[in-house]
């Protein structure tokens, strides 16, 4: 991730002006030095990943600046860059997409997943049939882990109850995150986030070593709002797109009756997609609740924490593989688009952006904005 950020002051010359009853009223020898007058500007360079796709799930190759569209209120911005990055190698046809401008990325790229459980026996109603559905989701994440995920990926397994737990950081090692998913889907209590049992810095990529240590970290996530936030965090140190497939049924508010509508919180809501947006992790919440029933009132919420972190809702299948191989498939490459954007210096906020593809037959997935200014967590750079 190039987290570049230049300033620059304008800066303008100011006159003085006087006034008086009569010419006797200034004295010549007695002028003042003009003094500067100006404003601040902070430039940043964006960098927003993007998700291209068929109808099929397959990833688009060969699009440049001209096939896309990004927008700041409304505005569209000039982009000085794209990118296209894959966790397999594209020897094939490189030359050809170089001369449209595109440039491709030949070494294979790490991918990140954090595999997340929502642990329904403290949350839902419909408890036994969802516990017997998050069993069913770990053995079939399980196969998912033996399958699909590729030498080069880092996956993590963490959990949430009443708290935020890790049962495992960023890992190559099939046989811990197998072990991992397990303790997750029973809900056990997991003690590693003690200091004496951190990873040291620079011994590869980590989420332990960006969260509270022992019971602070238990006493900052009281609700899973505060889970996504400290964990959006913690992994906005590692330079790429994170991955993180969310197992629940989803929460959130829900309007009175009759309606019974999800009504999404901005007490909770909104800092925690501003922290994932700004992090660069895109949610994939995989829907716990039983295939060919009646849709549920907090599918809602789900769709709406996907589209606004550029991940993507599955629900609706028979088989949790499925839905975890349409994640990763999709996530087998992505463009990385650049362009400048200024802010007045010394403030802060959130910014939303719009993008699109000119073709409509593509689906394009993207982060709905960044964090600006120096009250942001991270730099909305993917790389």
């Amino acid at each position: 991730m190039h987290r570049n950020m230049l300033r620059f002051t304008v800066l303008g010359l100011g006159a003085l002006l006087w006034s008086g009853m009569g010419a006797a009223a200034v004295a010549q020898d007695n002028q003042q030095q003009q003094p500067r007058f100006g404003e601040k500007i902070e430039v940043r360079e964006v960098l927003l990943d993007a998700l291209v796709t068929d109808s099929q799930g397959n990833v688009i190759v060969g699009l440049g600046k001209n096939d896309f569209t990004v927008r700041e209120n409304g505005r569209p911005v000039e982009l000085t860059g794209v990118t296209f990055y894959s966790n397999r190698r594209l020897l094939a046809g490189s030359e050809a997409l170089a001369k449209k401008g595109v440039n491709v990325e030949q070494v294979p790229e790490d991918r990140y997943f954090i595999l997340f459980f929502h642990d329904q026996k403290f949350h839902a109603a419909d408890a036994p049939v969802l516990l017997s559905q998050q069993l069913e989701a770990g053995r079939r994440a399980k196969e998912w882990v033996d399958s699909e995920v590729l030498p080069n990926d880092w996956v993590a397994v963490v959990g949430y109850d009443v708290k935020l737990k890790i049962y495992q950081d960023l890992t190559h090692d099939h046989a811990a995150l197998t072990a991992a998913i397990d303790d997750a889907v029973k809900g056990k209590d997991v003690e590693n986030n003690w200091p004496s049992r951190v990873p040291a810095a620079g011994a590869g990529p980590s989420l332990l070593g960006g969260l509270p240590r022992g019971n602070e970290l238990r006493n900052r996530t009281p609700t899973i709002y505060e889970g996504l936030q400290l964990l959006a965090r913690s992994a906005g140190n590692i330079p790429a797109r994170k991955n993180l497939v969310l197992f629940t049924n989803g929460f959130g508010r829900v309007s009175a009756p009759p309606h019974r509508t999800y009504d999404p919180d901005p007490r909770y809501y909104t800092p925690t997609m501003e922290a994932l947006n700004s992090n660069n992790v895109a949610v994939y919440p995989v829907d716990l609740w039983p295939a060919g029933q009646i849709n549920h009132t907090l599918a809602d919420a789900m769709n709406q924490l996907a589209t606004d972190t550029g991940g993507r809702y599955l629900y609706n299948f028979n088989n949790f593989l499925t839905a975890l191989e349409q994640m990763s498939k999709e996530n087998n490459g992505y463009y990385l688009l650049s362009y400048r954007s200024e802010h007045p210096a010394g403030t802060t906020g959130f910014q939303p952006v719009e993008v699109k593809t000119t073709n409509p037959d593509f689906k394009v997935k993207a982060r709905t904005g960044y964090q600006w200014g120096s009250g942001g967590s991270s730099a909305p750079a993917t790389r």
